[in-house]
C-alpha cells in the first residue's frame, strides 16, 4: 500500500519513498541549521577583534598621565590628607558607590583599592562626575566597560562631593 504525498514537481521516481522524501528534508535543515550556526561566530570575531583594538590603543595612553574626559583639568593635591573631606566623601561612597565598588574586591565594577596610584586625580574626578562620555571617548574607561559590561551611572554631579570621594579613596590607599 503506498501513501499518497504531495511531491513537488510531479510524481516522484518509483524507489523514492515518503520516508526518503522525510530524510531528505530533515537533512537538509540540519545542513541549514551547521551553516546558520557556523557563520554566527563571525560576529564574536569581530567583538574579540574590536575588544582587541581597544586594547591595544588603551595600552597607548599612559594610566599615570590620561587626565580623561570632562571637566576637570587640573587637581592640585596637598601631601597631607584632609580627614573632613575623607569623612565626608566615606559618606558619599557608601550612598552612591558602594552598590558597585567594593574596596577590596571586583563587584559590579572594579575593586578600587589603589586606585589613586593606577590613574591621575583628574581621570577619577572625569570618570565619576562624567562616565559616560568617559567610556565612550576614554581608551581606559571603554576597555573597563568591555571587561566590566556596565555602564558606570553619573550619580555625583558636584566637584565638591567627587573630590571629596578622591580624597576617601586617596585615604583608603593611604592605608597598609
Amino acid at each position: 500500500m503506498r501513501i499518497k504525498t504531495a511531491y513537488p514537481k510531479g510524481t516522484p521516481p518509483k524507489n523514492f519513498t515518503p520516508l526518503k522524501y522525510y530524510l531528505m528534508i530533515r537533512l537538509s535543515l540540519i545542513f541549514a541549521t551547521a551553516l546558520i550556526i557556523g557563520c554566527g561566530n563571525q560576529g564574536s570575531q569581530t567583538q574579540q577583534r574590536i575588544q582587541t583594538q581597544q586594547t591595544e590603543q588603551a595600552q597607548t595612553v599612559d594610566p599615570i598621565k590620561d587626565k580623561g574626559i570632562g571637566p576637570i583639568t587640573e587637581v592640585k593635591l596637598s601631601p597631607q590628607i584632609d580627614m573632613n573631606l575623607v569623612k565626608k566623601g566615606e559618606d558619599l561612597f557608601k550612598i552612591k558607590c558602594s552598590a558597585c565598588h567594593k574596596i577590596e574586591e571586583k563587584y559590579v565594577g572594579p575593586a578600587l583599592k589603589g586606585v589613586t596610584q593606577r590613574r591621575t586625580p583628574e581621570w577619577i574626578m572625569n570618570m565619576i562626575l562624567n562616565p559616560e562620555e568617559m567610556t565612550k571617548k576614554d581608551p581606559i574607561a571603554k576597555e573597563l566597560l568591555a571587561e566590566y559590561l556596565t555602564q558606570m551611572v553619573a550619580q555625583v554631579k558636584d566637584t565638591t562631593e567627587a573630590r571629596a570621594i578622591l580624597e576617601y579613596l586617596r585615604f583608603v590607599d593611604s592605608q597598609k
